[in-house]
């Protein structure tokens, strides 16, 4: 509400207030026991504009038809965000079939509530308005009634036939079977599950999938007549499987042209005059031809208007686009994400900042139950391409050092996640991100704004792939496998291990999902037959995340010469200071001592 009232946002807020929260009386929920109340301060008053509040009884419906004509036409015509508190509702049902309202209502509020049930007084009014007898009202009821229960029963009969179709043909599997097993115990079990597979009166896919397989599991595996039955079976359960994934797996990115995964890449562009500047600047310039090039492309958060954000990487672009493309926002993580969601769904290309890594908690709710599911849970009908920047990883202290991977990858999947070392990489990201039609997250490397980078010629047009790690250096010893800042300390620590003589391929994956779909680092693997794993978030975090990706989904495993191994951040929180820095996360002199204890373990004699 405090956003709406800065923003005077034309919405129209309805609390039905029940007087509970579940099952818990709202005296223990809201202070005064009124939201309305509490939202007193917010009000518009005079010059002041803030937002309308309109209190009224969910059992008076003539009260509630002119409280919302005037609320709605102020929230219409004045552009004012309106707030409806209607109390004195009725929940007659309870929170949920699992919790009725008998277990926590006194006898008097429920007798309270069958007199003035919203519904009861409404059918009252109806009456005596003389719009409808009381014998006219039964009739249309009823006839709703059976509309209802004839609308019931067709989708339920759209949603069983299938089902029973899918049984049928496994059953038929079983009975039409021409081998009978010696093994009783067997026999007996198959025709048991087809059985009560049978009886099941309304059966839900799994019934039929368990079935299935417990079936197949009972096939005797040594007799040769049992190949017909085993191959129709393991025919119907991969026929079926294929339907289920186009049911429940499906849609969670976007596979049309639109993916950003079909953007072709353009290599960045140098010469001999390109200038080394800070890598802000590199930012800066990006945005300004987006900007020039892309209409509909807007960026709000914290401090990114006026001063051209914390980090100077807009300076100057908010007077040069406007401030309507280019916004100053409160500290309201959520707000911003819900801003940036609904501006997507419109059609706009929006950029929303959220100021540090660390401060995506406060907005992960909405990445995660929202922004990463609108395409999965609308089978692809829907897509919000939401692009977030933000910046993280190597700092200094407990707050905006954080490297919060695992949290965010695992929290989000349906959104891209982008880390790349530099700013260069950045600026190929978002141009990229900004071809296609999918949510994604930048990640912007916290120590490289003032770190020089060659400025491209093509700026604003280079692009990257996403999914496809870049070999910074080869080697043939072992493979280092990282991401964003600590991509600079491994190439210290390489660097300091060739003069030791060992050979480091280092692999900067520089997007987490998706994650190396080409196996690149399979490929650096069969050369080195060793690997480490390196990143700043905590143990068991997003290296865990890599080595699954590589040693099990990739296989590669079966090429190891040596255990795969780790090396993160601690469990804590970076400390404060360069030390805390030190001595929280991985040093260039880490990465030494580890890939050179894995070498010597490998061959003592020569280290």
């Amino acid at each position: 509400m405090n956003a709406a009232g800065v923003l005077q946002v034309p919405m129209a807020i309805s609390v039905y207030d029940d007087g509970y929260g579940i099952s818990v009386p709202k005296k223990y929920q809201t202070t005064k026991g009124s939201i309305s109340e509490i939202l007193k301060g917010f009000e518009t008053d005079g010059d002041k504009k803030g937002i309308r509040i309109f209190k009224g009884k969910g059992w008076d419906y003539p009260g509630l038809l002119k409280l919302y004509e005037e609320g709605i036409a102020i929230c219409r015509i004045e552009h004012t965000p309106v707030l409806f508190h209607i109390d004195d509702v009725t929940q007659p049902q309870g929170h949920s079939t699992s919790g009725s309202h008998e277990r926590y209502k006194s006898e008097e509020r429920l007798k309270w509530e069958q007199e003035f049930d919203p519904i009861v007084k409404m059918r009252e009014w109806i009456i005596a308005s003389g719009i409808a007898t009381a014998e006219e009202l039964v009739k249309v009821s009823s006839e709703a009634e059976e509309e209802a229960k004839g609308a019931r029963k067709k989708a339920w009969d759209m949603f069983q036939n299938p089902i029973r179709i899918e049984r049928d043909a496994l059953v038929k599997i079983i009975n039409d079977r021409t081998c009978r097993c010696a093994e009783e115990v067997k026999e007996e079990s198959v025709d048991t599950y087809t059985d009560d597979l049978k009886k099941v009166i309304n059966p839900i896919r799994k019934d039929n999938f368990v079935t299935a397989r417990k079936m197949l599991r009972n096939v005797c595996g040594s007799c040769e007549k049992s190949g017909n039955l085993k191959e129709e079976l393991d025919g119907w359960l991969k026929r079926n499987y294929m339907d289920a994934h186009r049911s429940y797996d499906m849609f969670l990115y976007n596979e049309t042209p639109t993916s950003v995964l079909n953007v072709k890449p353009v290599a960045p562009v140098y010469s001999s005059s390109s200038p080394e500047v800070p890598g802000r600047q590199i930012l800066r310039d990006n945005y300004d031809k987006l900007f020039a090039k892309y209409p509909l492309l807007v960026t709000f958060g914290e401090d990114t208007g006026g001063i051209g954000g914390v980090n100077q990487s807009l300076e100057g672009l908010q007077k040069k686009y406007g401030e309507i493309r280019i916004t100053d926002t409160g500290i309201r993580e959520a707000t911003i994400l819900g801003q940036g969601i609904g501006l997507a769904l419109r059609g706009m290309k929006p950029i929303a900042e959220i100021q540090y890594l660390d401060y995506l908690m406060y907005a992960l709710q909405l990445l995660s139950d929202d922004l990463a599911t609108t395409y999965y849970r609308t089978a692809g009908q829907m897509v919000a391409p939401l692009i977030i920047s933000t910046r993280g990883h190597r700092l200094e202290g407990i707050w905006h050092s954080g490297s919060p991977m695992s949290m965010l990858i695992n929290s989000v999947r349906g959104v891209y996640v982008c880390s790349p070392r530099d700013m260069t990489r950045a600026a190929g990201f978002y141009n990229t991100l900004l071809e296609g039609n999918d949510p994604a997250i930048v990640i912007e490397p916290l120590n490289g704004y003032r770190l020089k980078e060659k400025m491209p010629d093509n700026i604003g047009e280079f692009r990257l792939e996403l999914g496809i790690p870049e070999i910074i250096t080869e080697g043939s010893d072992i493979t280092i496998v990282t991401y964003g800042s600590t991509v600079k300390v491994a190439q210290e620590a390489v660097k300091h291990l060739a003069s030791h003589d060992i050979s480091v391929e280092l692999i900067d994956v520089q997007t987490l999902v998706p994650f190396d779909i080409k196996g690149i680092i399979l490929d650096s693997i069969k050369k080195t037959n060793r690997i480490l794993f390196l990143d700043e978030d905590v143990p068991g975090g997003t290296t865990a995340y890599m080595m699954q990706e590589v040693i099990e989904k990739q296989g590669a495993w079966q090429y190891l010469d040596s255990p795969p191994k780790t090396l993160t951040g601690k469990e804590h929180r970076p400390a404060y200071t360069t030390d805390g820095d030190y001595f929280s996360k991985p040093s260039s002199e880490d990465i030494f001592d580890v890939i050179y204890t894995m070498m010597k373990e490998a061959m003592p004699e020569k280290y």
